[in-house]
Protein backbone atom coordinates (compact mmCIF):
# COMPACT_ATOMS: atom_id res chain seq x y z
CA UNK A 1 0.00 0.00 0.00
CA UNK A 2 1.41 3.43 -0.92
CA UNK A 3 1.91 6.13 1.71
CA UNK A 4 -0.80 8.28 0.12
CA UNK A 5 -3.30 5.42 0.04
CA UNK A 6 -2.34 4.56 3.61
CA UNK A 7 -3.24 8.01 4.90
CA UNK A 8 -6.54 8.05 2.97
CA UNK A 9 -7.23 4.62 4.47
CA UNK A 10 -6.63 6.03 7.96
CA UNK A 11 -9.44 8.52 7.36
CA UNK A 12 -11.78 5.78 6.20
CA UNK A 13 -10.93 3.73 9.29
CA UNK A 14 -11.72 6.69 11.53
CA UNK A 15 -15.03 7.13 9.73
CA UNK A 16 -15.77 3.39 10.00
CA UNK A 17 -15.20 3.61 13.77
CA UNK A 18 -17.77 6.41 14.02
CA UNK A 19 -20.26 4.23 12.15
CA UNK A 20 -19.43 1.28 14.39
CA UNK A 21 -20.06 3.52 17.43
CA UNK A 22 -23.54 4.28 15.98
CA UNK A 23 -23.05 7.91 14.98
CA UNK A 24 -26.00 7.86 12.61
CA UNK A 25 -25.67 11.42 11.23
CA UNK A 26 -22.19 12.58 10.18
CA UNK A 27 -21.31 15.97 8.69
CA UNK A 28 -18.23 16.50 6.52
CA UNK A 29 -17.51 20.14 5.62
CA UNK A 30 -14.86 20.19 2.89
CA UNK A 31 -13.98 21.58 -0.51
CA UNK A 32 -12.35 18.25 -1.40
CA UNK A 33 -15.53 16.38 -2.37
CA UNK A 34 -13.84 13.57 -4.30
CA UNK A 35 -11.52 12.77 -1.43
CA UNK A 36 -14.46 12.78 1.01
CA UNK A 37 -16.45 10.45 -1.26
CA UNK A 38 -13.54 8.02 -1.54
CA UNK A 39 -13.20 8.00 2.23
CA UNK A 40 -16.94 7.23 2.58
CA UNK A 41 -16.76 4.46 -0.05
CA UNK A 42 -13.84 2.80 1.74
CA UNK A 43 -15.67 3.03 5.07
CA UNK A 44 -18.85 1.52 3.54
CA UNK A 45 -16.85 -1.40 2.13
CA UNK A 46 -15.07 -1.83 5.46
CA UNK A 47 -18.41 -2.07 7.31
CA UNK A 48 -20.14 -4.11 4.57
CA UNK A 49 -22.85 -1.48 4.00
CA UNK A 50 -24.83 -0.59 0.90
CA UNK A 51 -23.99 2.95 -0.23
CA UNK A 52 -26.49 5.34 -1.81
CA UNK A 53 -25.46 8.76 -3.12
CA UNK A 54 -27.65 11.80 -3.79
CA UNK A 55 -26.85 14.99 -5.69
CA UNK A 56 -29.20 17.58 -7.13
CA UNK A 57 -27.80 16.99 -10.61
CA UNK A 58 -28.38 13.21 -10.71
CA UNK A 59 -30.71 12.27 -7.86
CA UNK A 60 -30.17 9.00 -5.98
CA UNK A 61 -27.81 6.38 -7.41
CA UNK A 62 -25.63 3.49 -6.24
CA UNK A 63 -22.60 5.06 -4.55
CA UNK A 64 -20.29 2.13 -5.26
CA UNK A 65 -20.83 2.10 -9.04
CA UNK A 66 -19.14 4.65 -11.26
CA UNK A 67 -22.02 4.99 -13.75
CA UNK A 68 -24.92 3.23 -12.07
CA UNK A 69 -28.54 4.06 -12.97
CA UNK A 70 -30.29 6.89 -11.11
CA UNK A 71 -33.57 6.51 -9.24
CA UNK A 72 -36.17 8.49 -11.25
CA UNK A 73 -37.68 11.70 -9.84
CA UNK A 74 -35.28 12.00 -6.87
CA UNK A 75 -33.30 15.04 -7.97
CA UNK A 76 -35.16 17.30 -5.51
CA UNK A 77 -33.80 16.83 -1.94
CA UNK A 78 -37.30 16.48 -0.48
CA UNK A 79 -38.04 13.66 -2.93
CA UNK A 80 -34.75 11.95 -2.05
CA UNK A 81 -35.41 12.20 1.68
CA UNK A 82 -38.93 10.81 1.22
CA UNK A 83 -37.55 7.96 -0.91
CA UNK A 84 -35.07 7.01 1.81
CA UNK A 85 -37.81 6.72 4.42
CA UNK A 86 -38.54 3.37 2.75
CA UNK A 87 -34.88 2.37 2.58
CA UNK A 88 -33.74 -0.99 3.96
CA UNK A 89 -32.21 -1.00 7.42
CA UNK A 90 -28.46 -0.69 7.72
CA UNK A 91 -27.90 1.43 4.61
CA UNK A 92 -25.39 4.26 4.27
CA UNK A 93 -26.83 7.30 2.49
CA UNK A 94 -24.79 10.32 1.34
CA UNK A 95 -26.10 13.74 0.33
CA UNK A 96 -23.96 16.33 -1.50
CA UNK A 97 -24.51 20.07 -0.95
CA UNK A 98 -27.84 19.72 0.80
CA UNK A 99 -27.27 22.37 3.51
CA UNK A 100 -28.57 25.24 1.39
CA UNK A 101 -31.78 23.34 0.61
CA UNK A 102 -32.61 22.94 4.30
CA UNK A 103 -33.81 26.54 4.44
CA UNK A 104 -36.99 25.14 2.89
CA UNK A 105 -39.29 24.16 5.78
CA UNK A 106 -40.68 21.07 4.03
CA UNK A 107 -37.23 19.74 3.18
CA UNK A 108 -35.99 20.40 6.71
CA UNK A 109 -38.99 18.58 8.18
CA UNK A 110 -38.36 15.55 5.97
CA UNK A 111 -34.68 15.63 6.97
CA UNK A 112 -35.57 15.59 10.67
CA UNK A 113 -38.02 12.72 10.12
CA UNK A 114 -35.38 10.72 8.26
CA UNK A 115 -32.80 11.35 11.00
CA UNK A 116 -35.23 10.02 13.61
CA UNK A 117 -35.91 6.92 11.47
CA UNK A 118 -32.22 6.20 10.81
CA UNK A 119 -31.38 6.50 14.51
CA UNK A 120 -34.02 3.83 15.25
CA UNK A 121 -33.35 1.34 12.44
CA UNK A 122 -29.54 1.53 12.33
CA UNK A 123 -29.04 3.34 9.00
CA UNK A 124 -26.55 6.16 8.46
CA UNK A 125 -26.68 9.56 6.77
CA UNK A 126 -23.56 11.46 5.74
CA UNK A 127 -23.82 15.10 4.66
CA UNK A 128 -20.93 16.39 2.53
CA UNK A 129 -21.01 20.17 2.02
CA UNK A 130 -18.50 22.82 1.08
CA UNK A 131 -19.47 25.05 4.03
CA UNK A 132 -21.31 22.89 6.52
CA UNK A 133 -23.75 25.56 7.75
CA UNK A 134 -26.48 23.20 8.89
CA UNK A 135 -29.65 24.23 10.76
CA UNK A 136 -29.35 23.87 14.52
CA UNK A 137 -31.96 21.07 14.56
CA UNK A 138 -29.70 19.00 12.28
CA UNK A 139 -26.32 20.20 13.59
CA UNK A 140 -27.09 19.15 17.16
CA UNK A 141 -27.91 15.59 16.01
CA UNK A 142 -24.84 15.21 13.78
CA UNK A 143 -21.20 14.35 14.40
CA UNK A 144 -18.55 16.43 12.65
CA UNK A 145 -15.84 14.56 10.73
CA UNK A 146 -12.73 16.28 9.34
CA UNK A 147 -10.55 14.93 6.55
CA UNK A 148 -6.84 14.77 7.34
CA UNK A 149 -4.50 17.05 5.44
CA UNK A 150 -1.56 15.24 3.81
CA UNK A 151 1.35 14.54 6.14
CA UNK A 152 4.96 14.95 5.01
CA UNK A 153 5.30 11.37 3.72
CA UNK A 154 2.16 11.69 1.66
CA UNK A 155 3.24 15.09 0.35
CA UNK A 156 6.50 13.56 -0.86
CA UNK A 157 4.50 10.95 -2.76
CA UNK A 158 2.28 13.68 -4.24
CA UNK A 159 5.36 15.63 -5.42
CA UNK A 160 6.92 12.57 -7.04
CA UNK A 161 3.66 11.57 -8.75
CA UNK A 162 3.05 15.11 -10.02
CA UNK A 163 6.58 15.39 -11.44
CA UNK A 164 6.30 11.94 -13.00
CA UNK A 165 3.00 12.90 -14.68
CA UNK A 166 4.50 16.18 -15.93
CA UNK A 167 7.59 14.37 -17.21
CA UNK A 168 5.40 12.23 -19.46
CA UNK A 169 4.21 15.41 -21.18
CA UNK A 170 7.51 17.30 -21.21
CA UNK A 171 10.82 16.27 -19.65
CA UNK A 172 11.36 17.79 -16.19
CA UNK A 173 14.86 18.42 -14.86
CA UNK A 174 14.96 17.82 -11.09
CA UNK A 175 17.93 19.20 -9.11
CA UNK A 176 17.06 18.89 -5.45
CA UNK A 177 18.88 17.38 -2.49
CA UNK A 178 17.11 15.83 0.49
CA UNK A 179 17.25 19.01 2.57
CA UNK A 180 15.79 21.07 -0.26
CA UNK A 181 13.00 18.54 -0.77
CA UNK A 182 12.16 18.66 2.94
CA UNK A 183 12.00 22.48 2.79
CA UNK A 184 9.51 22.32 -0.08
CA UNK A 185 7.48 19.61 1.64
CA UNK A 186 7.25 21.70 4.84
CA UNK A 187 5.93 24.64 2.87
CA UNK A 188 3.27 22.51 1.21
CA UNK A 189 1.87 21.51 4.61
CA UNK A 190 -1.69 22.67 5.18
CA UNK A 191 -2.76 22.17 1.57
CA UNK A 192 -5.04 19.38 0.44
CA UNK A 193 -3.67 16.66 -1.84
CA UNK A 194 -5.30 18.31 -4.86
CA UNK A 195 -3.98 21.77 -3.95
CA UNK A 196 -0.43 20.51 -3.29
CA UNK A 197 -0.33 18.67 -6.62
CA UNK A 198 -1.50 21.79 -8.48
CA UNK A 199 1.07 24.02 -6.76
CA UNK A 200 3.87 21.63 -7.75
CA UNK A 201 2.65 21.49 -11.37
CA UNK A 202 2.40 25.30 -11.48
CA UNK A 203 5.97 25.67 -10.23
CA UNK A 204 7.43 23.59 -13.11
CA UNK A 205 5.07 24.67 -15.90
CA UNK A 206 7.26 27.53 -17.23
CA UNK A 207 10.80 26.13 -17.21
CA UNK A 208 10.32 22.36 -16.70
CA UNK A 209 12.74 22.53 -13.77
CA UNK A 210 12.23 21.64 -10.14
CA UNK A 211 14.83 22.88 -7.66
CA UNK A 212 15.15 24.89 -4.42
CA UNK A 213 14.55 28.17 -6.30
CA UNK A 214 10.96 26.98 -6.79
CA UNK A 215 10.32 27.64 -3.09
CA UNK A 216 9.16 31.18 -3.94
CA UNK A 217 6.70 29.82 -6.52
CA UNK A 218 5.51 27.27 -3.97
CA UNK A 219 4.88 30.02 -1.41
CA UNK A 220 3.14 32.21 -4.00
CA UNK A 221 0.89 29.29 -4.94
CA UNK A 222 0.13 28.63 -1.30
CA UNK A 223 -0.74 32.31 -0.83
CA UNK A 224 -3.38 32.02 -3.57
CA UNK A 225 -4.86 29.02 -1.80
CA UNK A 226 -4.98 31.06 1.42
CA UNK A 227 -6.83 34.05 -0.01
CA UNK A 228 -10.19 32.69 1.11
CA UNK A 229 -9.03 32.55 4.76
CA UNK A 230 -10.24 35.97 5.90
CA UNK A 231 -8.83 35.72 9.43
CA UNK A 232 -5.27 35.03 8.28
CA UNK A 233 -3.45 37.18 5.74
CA UNK A 234 -0.39 35.95 3.85
CA UNK A 235 2.50 38.45 4.12
CA UNK A 236 5.30 38.53 1.57
CA UNK A 237 8.70 38.46 3.29
CA UNK A 238 12.18 39.31 1.92
CA UNK A 239 13.92 36.48 0.09
CA UNK A 240 17.00 36.65 2.32
CA UNK A 241 18.30 38.38 5.45
CA UNK A 242 20.67 40.64 3.49
CA UNK A 243 17.62 42.78 2.67
CA UNK A 244 17.17 43.50 6.38
CA UNK A 245 19.55 45.98 8.01
CA UNK A 246 20.79 45.65 11.59
CA UNK A 247 19.07 43.27 14.05
CA UNK A 248 22.35 41.35 14.54
CA UNK A 249 21.33 39.60 17.78
CA UNK A 250 17.94 38.60 16.38
CA UNK A 251 19.53 37.19 13.24
CA UNK A 252 22.03 35.19 15.32
CA UNK A 253 19.21 33.86 17.54
CA UNK A 254 17.23 32.81 14.47
CA UNK A 255 20.24 31.17 12.82
CA UNK A 256 20.92 29.09 15.93
CA UNK A 257 17.33 27.81 15.96
CA UNK A 258 16.60 27.53 12.23
CA UNK A 259 16.60 23.69 12.31
CA UNK A 260 14.97 23.33 15.73
CA UNK A 261 11.56 22.49 14.23
CA UNK A 262 12.96 19.40 12.50
CA UNK A 263 12.48 15.74 13.44
CA UNK A 264 16.23 15.53 14.13
CA UNK A 265 15.91 18.28 16.77
CA UNK A 266 13.03 16.45 18.44
CA UNK A 267 15.07 13.22 18.49
CA UNK A 268 17.95 15.17 20.02
CA UNK A 269 15.59 16.20 22.83
CA UNK A 270 14.98 19.81 21.84
CA UNK A 271 11.48 21.22 22.32
CA UNK A 272 10.28 23.21 19.31
CA UNK A 273 10.53 27.01 19.63
CA UNK A 274 7.13 28.55 20.39
CA UNK A 275 7.44 32.28 19.81
CA UNK A 276 8.99 35.67 20.44
CA UNK A 277 7.61 39.02 21.61
CA UNK A 278 8.99 42.12 19.89
CA UNK A 279 8.82 45.35 21.91
CA UNK A 280 10.23 48.61 20.73
CA UNK A 281 10.09 52.11 19.35
CA UNK A 282 7.43 52.69 16.72
CA UNK A 283 8.92 52.34 13.24
CA UNK A 284 12.16 50.79 14.52
CA UNK A 285 11.60 47.55 12.63
CA UNK A 286 9.37 45.22 14.64
CA UNK A 287 7.30 44.33 11.59
CA UNK A 288 10.50 43.76 9.64
CA UNK A 289 11.66 41.53 12.49
CA UNK A 290 8.58 39.34 12.02
CA UNK A 291 9.44 39.06 8.34
CA UNK A 292 13.03 38.25 9.29
CA UNK A 293 11.84 35.18 11.20
CA UNK A 294 9.90 33.92 8.17
CA UNK A 295 12.85 34.62 5.88
CA UNK A 296 15.48 32.96 8.08
CA UNK A 297 13.41 29.80 8.59
CA UNK A 298 11.83 29.71 5.10
CA UNK A 299 8.33 29.53 6.57
CA UNK A 300 5.16 31.24 5.30
CA UNK A 301 4.25 34.35 7.31
CA UNK A 302 0.57 34.74 8.19
CA UNK A 303 -0.77 37.80 10.00
CA UNK A 304 -3.85 37.39 12.16
CA UNK A 305 -6.43 40.10 11.50
CA UNK A 306 -7.46 40.61 15.12
CA UNK A 307 -10.00 43.27 14.15
CA UNK A 308 -11.89 40.66 12.12
CA UNK A 309 -12.16 38.42 15.19
CA UNK A 310 -14.54 40.64 17.12
CA UNK A 311 -18.23 40.19 16.40
CA UNK A 312 -21.38 41.63 17.96
CA UNK A 313 -22.96 38.21 18.51
CA UNK A 314 -22.30 36.40 21.78
CA UNK A 315 -19.79 33.59 21.40
CA UNK A 316 -18.94 34.41 17.79
CA UNK A 317 -15.67 36.25 18.59
CA UNK A 318 -14.35 33.34 20.62
CA UNK A 319 -15.29 30.95 17.81
CA UNK A 320 -13.45 33.08 15.26
CA UNK A 321 -10.31 33.08 17.41
CA UNK A 322 -10.49 29.28 17.69
CA UNK A 323 -11.02 29.03 13.92
CA UNK A 324 -8.03 31.31 13.23
CA UNK A 325 -5.75 29.26 15.51
CA UNK A 326 -7.08 26.04 13.99
CA UNK A 327 -6.34 27.39 10.50
CA UNK A 328 -2.82 28.32 11.61
CA UNK A 329 -2.22 24.81 12.95
CA UNK A 330 -3.55 23.29 9.73
CA UNK A 331 -1.08 25.41 7.73
CA UNK A 332 1.90 24.58 9.96
CA UNK A 333 4.80 24.91 9.90
CA UNK A 334 4.24 28.67 9.69
CA UNK A 335 5.08 31.96 11.39
CA UNK A 336 1.93 33.48 12.93
CA UNK A 337 2.19 37.24 13.40
CA UNK A 338 -0.04 39.25 15.74
CA UNK A 339 0.77 42.93 15.16
CA UNK A 340 0.29 45.45 17.99
CA UNK A 341 -0.99 42.75 20.32
CA UNK A 342 -1.55 45.31 23.08
CA UNK A 343 -4.31 46.94 20.99
CA UNK A 344 -5.87 43.62 20.11
CA UNK A 345 -6.38 42.64 23.75
CA UNK A 346 -6.11 46.05 25.45
CA UNK A 347 -9.20 45.58 27.62
CA UNK A 348 -7.75 42.40 29.07
CA UNK A 349 -5.25 44.47 31.07
CA UNK A 350 -7.84 46.74 32.69
CA UNK A 351 -11.44 46.99 33.77
CA UNK A 352 -13.28 46.65 30.47
CA UNK A 353 -16.72 47.62 29.24
CA UNK A 354 -17.08 44.71 26.84
CA UNK A 355 -18.53 42.23 29.33
CA UNK A 356 -15.21 40.45 29.75
CA UNK A 357 -14.91 39.51 26.06
CA UNK A 358 -11.31 40.72 25.72
CA UNK A 359 -10.28 38.83 28.85
CA UNK A 360 -11.89 35.62 27.59
CA UNK A 361 -10.26 36.04 24.18
CA UNK A 362 -6.90 36.76 25.78
CA UNK A 363 -7.28 33.77 28.09
CA UNK A 364 -7.99 31.52 25.11
CA UNK A 365 -4.88 32.80 23.36
CA UNK A 366 -2.70 32.23 26.45
CA UNK A 367 -4.03 28.69 26.85
CA UNK A 368 -3.29 27.93 23.21
CA UNK A 369 0.22 29.42 23.52
CA UNK A 370 0.90 27.19 26.51
CA UNK A 371 -0.57 23.95 25.20
CA UNK A 372 -0.31 23.78 21.40
CA UNK A 373 2.24 21.35 19.99
CA UNK A 374 1.92 22.25 16.31
CA UNK A 375 4.62 23.81 14.14
CA UNK A 376 3.22 27.32 14.64
CA UNK A 377 5.80 29.90 15.76
CA UNK A 378 4.14 33.02 17.19
CA UNK A 379 5.62 36.47 16.64
CA UNK A 380 3.85 39.21 18.60
CA UNK A 381 4.80 42.88 18.26
CA UNK A 382 3.94 45.71 20.65
CA UNK A 383 4.58 49.46 20.97
CA UNK A 384 2.97 50.28 24.32
CA UNK A 385 4.28 48.18 27.21
CA UNK A 386 1.86 49.79 29.68
CA UNK A 387 -1.11 48.32 27.79
CA UNK A 388 0.29 44.80 27.82
CA UNK A 389 -1.42 42.37 30.22
CA UNK A 390 1.25 41.25 32.73
CA UNK A 391 0.41 37.57 32.07
CA UNK A 392 1.83 37.96 28.56
CA UNK A 393 5.29 38.90 29.90
CA UNK A 394 5.54 35.94 32.24
CA UNK A 395 8.51 33.66 31.65
CA UNK A 396 7.61 30.70 29.48
CA UNK A 397 5.00 32.43 27.36
CA UNK A 398 7.65 33.24 24.75
CA UNK A 399 11.08 31.79 24.05
CA UNK A 400 12.49 35.30 24.12
CA UNK A 401 11.42 38.93 24.47
CA UNK A 402 13.37 41.21 22.13
CA UNK A 403 13.66 44.97 22.36
CA UNK A 404 13.94 46.57 18.92
CA UNK A 405 15.70 49.89 19.45
CA UNK A 406 16.62 52.59 16.96
CA UNK A 407 19.50 51.47 14.73
CA UNK A 408 23.08 52.32 15.62
CA UNK A 409 25.49 53.96 13.14
CA UNK A 410 26.58 50.73 11.38
CA UNK A 411 22.99 49.53 11.08
CA UNK A 412 21.87 52.93 9.70
CA UNK A 413 24.64 52.73 7.11
CA UNK A 414 23.47 49.25 6.12
CA UNK A 415 19.83 50.42 5.92
CA UNK A 416 20.76 53.32 3.64
CA UNK A 417 22.63 50.91 1.35
CA UNK A 418 19.73 48.46 1.23
CA UNK A 419 17.13 51.09 0.31
CA UNK A 420 19.39 52.69 -2.29
CA UNK A 421 19.93 49.31 -3.94
CA UNK A 422 16.20 48.63 -3.87
CA UNK A 423 15.75 51.82 -5.90
CA UNK A 424 18.45 50.83 -8.40
CA UNK A 425 21.12 53.20 -7.05
CA UNK A 426 24.73 52.23 -6.35
CA UNK A 427 25.43 52.81 -2.62
CA UNK A 428 29.13 53.29 -3.39
CA UNK A 429 28.27 56.62 -5.04
CA UNK A 430 26.90 58.01 -1.75
CA UNK A 431 28.57 59.10 1.48
CA UNK A 432 26.97 56.42 3.63
CA UNK A 433 28.97 57.37 6.73
CA UNK A 434 27.83 60.98 6.44
CA UNK A 435 24.22 59.98 5.85
CA UNK A 436 24.35 57.60 8.83
CA UNK A 437 25.69 60.35 11.09
CA UNK A 438 23.05 62.85 9.92
CA UNK A 439 20.29 60.31 10.54
CA UNK A 440 21.23 59.71 14.19
CA UNK A 441 18.00 58.90 16.05
CA UNK A 442 16.15 57.86 12.88
CA UNK A 443 14.33 54.56 12.63
CA UNK A 444 14.66 52.30 9.61
CA UNK A 445 11.24 53.42 8.40
CA UNK A 446 12.25 57.09 8.72
CA UNK A 447 15.45 56.46 6.76
CA UNK A 448 13.42 54.86 3.98
CA UNK A 449 11.04 57.83 3.90
CA UNK A 450 13.98 60.25 3.72
CA UNK A 451 15.25 58.47 0.60
CA UNK A 452 11.78 58.46 -0.96
CA UNK A 453 11.35 62.17 -0.20
CA UNK A 454 14.73 62.91 -1.80
CA UNK A 455 13.73 60.85 -4.85
CA UNK A 456 10.61 62.99 -5.25
CA UNK A 457 12.75 66.14 -5.15
CA UNK A 458 15.22 64.72 -7.67
CA UNK A 459 12.42 63.72 -10.03
CA UNK A 460 10.76 67.16 -9.76
CA UNK A 461 14.08 68.91 -10.40
CA UNK A 462 14.91 66.60 -13.32
CA UNK A 463 18.19 65.61 -11.68
CA UNK A 464 19.73 62.45 -10.27
CA UNK A 465 19.44 61.46 -6.63
CA UNK A 466 22.43 62.67 -4.65
CA UNK A 467 23.79 63.01 -1.14
CA UNK A 468 22.66 66.61 -0.76
CA UNK A 469 19.01 65.87 -1.49
CA UNK A 470 18.97 63.03 1.05
CA UNK A 471 20.66 65.20 3.69
CA UNK A 472 18.09 67.94 3.07
CA UNK A 473 15.24 65.45 3.48
CA UNK A 474 16.78 64.27 6.77
CA UNK A 475 17.07 67.84 8.09
CA UNK A 476 13.46 68.68 7.20
CA UNK A 477 11.97 65.66 8.98
CA UNK A 478 12.64 65.39 12.73
CA UNK A 479 12.52 61.76 13.88
CA UNK A 480 10.11 60.25 16.38
CA UNK A 481 12.97 59.95 18.87
CA UNK A 482 12.96 63.76 19.05
CA UNK A 483 9.23 64.47 18.95
CA UNK A 484 8.54 61.73 21.55
CA UNK A 485 11.89 61.72 23.36
CA UNK A 486 10.47 61.14 26.87
CA UNK A 487 8.39 58.14 25.82
CA UNK A 488 11.27 56.57 23.90
CA UNK A 489 13.61 57.02 26.88
CA UNK A 490 11.08 55.48 29.27
CA UNK A 491 10.67 52.50 26.94
CA UNK A 492 14.43 51.98 26.79
CA UNK A 493 14.71 52.18 30.57
CA UNK A 494 11.96 49.58 31.04
CA UNK A 495 13.53 47.20 28.51
CA UNK A 496 17.11 47.54 29.79
CA UNK A 497 16.90 44.61 32.23
CA UNK A 498 13.83 42.80 30.88
CA UNK A 499 14.56 42.18 27.19
CA UNK A 500 17.28 41.02 24.86
CA UNK A 501 18.37 43.69 22.39
CA UNK A 502 17.55 42.74 18.80
CA UNK A 503 20.25 44.99 17.32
Amino acid sequence: MTTEASQVNEDSQRLAKLIQAQHHIISIATLEEEEALQTVRDAAIDRGLDLWLWSMSKGIRDGLLADGPCVPDTDHPAAALFHWTGQEKGSLCVMLDVAGHLKDERTLRLMRDLIAKFEKDGSYLILIDSQGELPASVQTRSTTFELSLPNEKRLETIIRDALRARNEISRVQVELNRKGLQTIIRNLRGLSARQARQVVLDSVSEDNRFDISDINKILAGKRKMLQGMALLEYIQSPVDLTQIGGLVNLKQWLTTRQDSLSDEAATFGLPGPRGVLMLGVQGAGKSLSAKAVATAWQRPLLRMDVGALYDKYIGESERRLRDALHQAEAMSPIILWIDEIEKAFASAAAQSSDGGLSKRMFGSLLTWMQEHDSGVFLVATANDIEALPPELLRKGRFDEIFFVDLPEADARREIFAIHLRLRKRDPEKFDLDGLSAAANGFSGAEIEQAIISALHQAFAQKTELNNGLILKAIEQSPPLSVTMAEKVQALRHWASDRCLGAG
